[in-house]
């Protein structure tokens, strides 16, 4: 990051701003956390939760078992990779590996997509999304994958009610094109399937549908807009002040030192870097 770079504390008007899913639900959750997180690139003072060597060791593991997942995918042989999760230190990889060996014979199709990028239009700005999979198959019928790695198995009113869910089918739809020249997507041809790790046989699937396009399209660019509405002084805290136990940001807003439990926690830890963008090499839509 260029620290010598002016940050703005609202969106740039005359800069498109990428928009991820995690943005979009930073900003619904808490518009100060969007605000210092996205636009102003404040450090992280706080741990998330406590205890945080455990939710450290958390957050690894999960980047560990994606790490595998991908080379799966991409043709690395699996006795490689078997020997890599029996050696790791962590008692759960090696059972998530095995879990994710039998679901592999499931992931066929026409073409795969592993780890891949796509970004379409969002009013003047972009919406972006990298993809754990995407299985393309005849019809053609695409179907998002998404490996979730957290010891809880989220309910699906939750993931429901989640950025993510409305995000990654509605850009898979808009941006098609990106992934093969001349495909196009109605709502109806694509799925969305959360893959729990620790739960292996407690899939979600989610059936993307014309009325739920029309309305994330709908929800989508409302929300964008009254991002770029807004002035510096109204990005808010959040009223919801449980939140803020589990949010990096809370001395900034003079809300609690102390981490919250991770036991005792709703919310689902696990690895969710920040999307680095080449706009030159991604699968995108163009204005």
């Amino acid at each position: 990051m260029d620290t010598a770079k002016r940050r703005l504390d609202t969106l740039d008007p005359k800069q498109a701003f990428a928009f991820s899913q995690a943005a979009l639900q930073d900003y619904q959750e808490c518009r100060r956390r969007f605000q210092l997180r996205y636009l102003l690139q404040a450090a992280w003072p706080a741990p998330q939760a406590e205890p945080v060597r455990e939710h450290e060791r958390q957050i690894r593991r999960g980047e560990r078992f994606h790490r595998l997942a991908q080379q799966a995918l991409l043709g690395v042989p699996l006795d490689r990779l078997d020997a890599v999760a029996a050696a790791d230190s962590d008692e759960h990889l090696a059972q998530w590996w095995q879990n994710f060996t039998r679901l592999l014979p499931e992931l066929q199709g026409e073409q795969r997509y592993v780890e891949t990028l796509l970004s379409a239009p969002l009013g003047r700005h972009r919406l972006v999304a990298k993809y754990d999979l995407l299985v393309l198959s005849p019809g053609p019928k695409l179907v998002i994958y998404d490996w979730k790695t957290g010891l809880k198995r989220p309910r699906r009113a939750w993931l429901e009610k989640r950025s993510q869910t409305r995000v990654y089918p509605y850009l898979a739809v808009k941006a098609a094109a990106g992934l093969r020249s001349g495909l196009s997507l109605l709502p109806q041809q694509v799925e969305m399937i959360y893959w729990f790790a620790a739960h292996p046989g407690q899939p979600e699937k989610i059936l993307y549908t014309p009325e739920q396009y029309e309305k994330d399209e709908r929800d989508l660019l409302g929300l964008v807009h009254e991002i770029d509405s807004l002035s510096s002084n109204q990005f808010d805290m959040t009223i919801e002040e449980r939140a803020c136990q589990y949010c990096v940001y809370r001395s900034y807003c003079a809300r609690g030192a102390a981490a919250g439990s991770l036991t005792e926690s709703d919310e689902e830890f696990e690895p969710e870097g920040e999307i680095t963008i080449d706009f030159d090499q991604i699968a995108e839509i163009s204005f």
